[in-house]
């Protein structure tokens, strides 16, 4: 996509409440996650459906994580597409929640495309972190599915189940799955979320019609919003019509999200680090300002940051230049910009002539200072001796006392 921020996708699976193994799609954005959404894609769809790529490569493009995946028996999930139902589809959808908050961070969007937004919206009662609720091409109601077993309808009736075409591809729906429709009333739903709600829906759409977009819309309470999806089919399979709807979730979604660099009160003083324990990548909150870090995949990370020491590094590194920037504002010097360039590296304690240890590794800092600006040689040498004296430095250097404990 023209213009686009790289994503980064991971492969995660999760268990639902009935044991199966369901397989996602982890979409990150480059840098630290503002928040994460939770996609369920339409009936009988797979996450790799390409308008959910595309959606989910808007959100990603705002700093929004994104997790699809699919649903029991769909894909690469364990389980019998033959034995779910609407029931099911919305529990797969808490157990995918679970799986945000335990993993990441609970998810603060929910989209849904066609029933999989139907399914969103019963799903987002029972899904607190939830703020935003926004759906494509949904039915009104769970029930409004049925058409597409007229055909076949009177052998689930006398049969129990029966094999349907959907999408050109064949399922065995049974008929607790059309039994299971008639119990949701979705608009009793839909009137007592309560939250910021966005439609959205093509007028020409010829599997949903139009009316649907309106019924949701009557009983949802504000905020609310309605996009029209203009000359777009149900499965939004032109890539231009997918882009346009992701794009203006993302817009929309943004709204109900902390600002970009986050309120800072209370956390002037803290570092907060979150890792997916499947591999390195870790979200962190600086002080209030988002950032990640990882490892590179040479050493089984995603390469989506720096790492641990590269951060270390940077520390020092941006110490020692903002030193020098208020030793030379105090001494008047015409210091124009410092550049400090940091290595680490891990070296033999007895190649070390004036350390202290003599067993074992240690840790080895090196910087290279680029002075720019009218400096004579003495006070290019005096500038060097100023940047060993910054905080992060004699810090690296003194006595450090660390204690661990368990929070709460």
């Amino acid at each position: 996509q023209r213009g686009s921020k790289a994503m980064q996708t991971t492969r995660v699976s999760f268990i639902n409440d009935d044991g199966h193994a369901l397989s996602g799609l982890l979409d990150f954005p480059t840098g630290a996650a503002r928040a994460y959404a939770l996609f369920a894609h339409c009936f009988t769809c797979s996450e790799n459906l390409k308008a959910a790529t595309n959606i989910s490569r808007s959100l990603t493009d705002a700093g929004i994580a994104v997790l699809r995946f699919d649903f029991t028996g769909l894909g690469e999930s364990e389980g019998d597409f033959a034995d779910s139902n609407f029931s099911a589809n919305v529990s797969d959808l808490l157990a995918a929640a679970r799986f945000l908050e335990q993993e990441h961070r609970a998810p603060a969007i929910l989209v849904g495309h066609s029933l999989g937004g139907t399914a969103v919206l019963e799903a987002a009662a029972d899904i607190s972190s939830a703020v935003a609720v926004a759906t494509i091409g949904a039915p009104a109601t769970p029930a409004h599915v049925r058409h597409l077993f007229t055909a076949t309808r009177q052998e689930i009736d006398a049969q129990g189940e029966a094999e349907v075409s959907l999408g050109g591809r064949p399922f065995t729906i049974k008929k607790q799955f059309l039994d299971d429709l008639e119990q949701h009333d979705l608009p009793q739903s839909v009137a007592g979320l309560r939250r910021a709600m966005l439609i959205m829906h093509a007028p020409l759409d010829d599997l949903v019609e139009i009316d649907c977009a309106s019924e949701l819309f009557r009983h949802a309470k504000h905020p609310k919003s309605f996009i029209s999806l203009d000359k777009a089919d149900h499965l939004l399979s032109r890539a231009e019509d997918s882009r346009y709807a992701g794009t203006l979730l993302a817009a929309w979604a943004s709204r109900y999200l902390p600002n970009a660099d986050l309120e800072r009160g209370g956390v002037a003083d803290e570092v907060t680090a979150t890792t997916n324990i499947a591999g390195f990548r870790t979200d962190l909150l600086v002080a209030g300002y988002p950032m990640v870090a990882d490892e590179p995949v040479a050493y089984g990370g995603t390469d989506t940051g720096p790492t641990p020491y590269d951060l270390l590094s940077a520390a020092l590194a941006a110490c020692t230049t903002m030193t020098l920037g208020v030793y030379a504002r105090h001494k008047k010097l015409d210091l124009e910009s410092a550049t400090a360039r940091v290595k680490h590296n891990k070296v033999h304690a007895r190649d070390c002539e004036d350390c202290e240890t003599s067993e074992g590794k240690i840790d080895a800092f090196e910087t290279t200072l680029s002075l720019h600006g009218d400096l004579t040689e003495q006070q290019q040498s005096r500038l060097l001796q100023i940047a060993d004296r910054c905080p992060v430095h004699r810090s690296l250097q003194s006595e450090v006392k660390m204690k661990t404990r368990l929070a709460g």
